[in-house]
């Protein structure tokens, strides 16, 4: 479980990041801060693995609260401007968000986080922690995405497919497939087009045109055919 405290002057902006950090099973919000200075009698007090920071506010704005940390947790900067996105990531931020923030893109950093945070708490195989799982949203709720279950995911412009073992219809979910590529491990997915990404464990056939996953076949893309080289070590593709 994080430990996470929402930092924010607007107290609309503060309800709304409090209900989505409510939405994600691995976060516990130990405290809604309305500007840094009650932010840091919450470091003072307890530890903390996680800060939801805004960048404008009265008295102390987010960078300089950052600057003036000796060590500090992971942030996660929700800002309404683009243009202070290069400094945060030179404080070393996880992740940069710009208000409005979608659920799916708030779901996306909180996962980074939870990796890096699986990261840094478990031995010097860490990398065996990390999550075998990730959230989507579906119908105004979480839906948990396990990637043993994934056979294979599609493409639809701004939604994408996921289809599931066990499970008679896809999960669809608003997200791009660049996105959702961006989320898997890239040991046990392959993009083979432009629209589609197979699970590799699930590849029962190759040709040069096609995947087969038992009965499904689905089409190559000309610029896709180098990673199923790659992962043959066959030429003539």
């Amino acid at each position: 479980m994080l430990k996470c405290i929402a930092v924010d002057d607007e107290p609309l902006a503060l309800d709304l990041l409090e209900d989505n950090i409510s939405k994600v099973p691995y976060l516990q919000l130990v405290a809604k801060c309305n500007n840094a200075f009650e932010a840091i009698e919450v470091l003072q007090k307890q530890p903390i693995d996680l800060i939801f920071l805004d960048i404008q506010m009265p008295g102390l704005t987010g960078l300089q609260f950052l600057q003036s940390m000796a060590s500090k947790p992971m942030v996660i900067l929700i800002t309404a401007y683009e243009k202070y996105a290069l400094e945060g990531f030179n404080l070393d931020v996880t992740d940069y968000l710009v208000k409005p923030v979608p659920l799916e893109r708030f779901v996306r950093a909180c996962n980074k986080a939870y990796e890096l945070f699986l990261l840094k708490t478990g031995n010097k195989s860490g990398r065996d922690l990390a999550p075998e799982f990730f959230f989507v949203n579906v119908d105004y709720s979480l839906f948990k995405v396990v990637f043993e279950d994934i056979i294979w995911i599609e493409g639809l412009k701004d939604y994408v497919r996921i289809h599931l073992k066990n499970n008679t219809k896809p999960v669809v979910t608003r997200m791009s497939i660049k996105s959702m590529e961006e989320q898997l491990p890239n040991n046990k997915f392959l993009r083979i087009h432009k629209s589609y990404i197979v699970a590799v464990s699930c590849i029962t056939a190759i040709r040069k045109n096609s995947v087969f996953l038992d009965e499904l076949e689905l089409p190559v893309g000309d610029t896709y055919r180098d990673t199923l080289q790659a992962l043959t070590g066959k030429t003539g593709f």
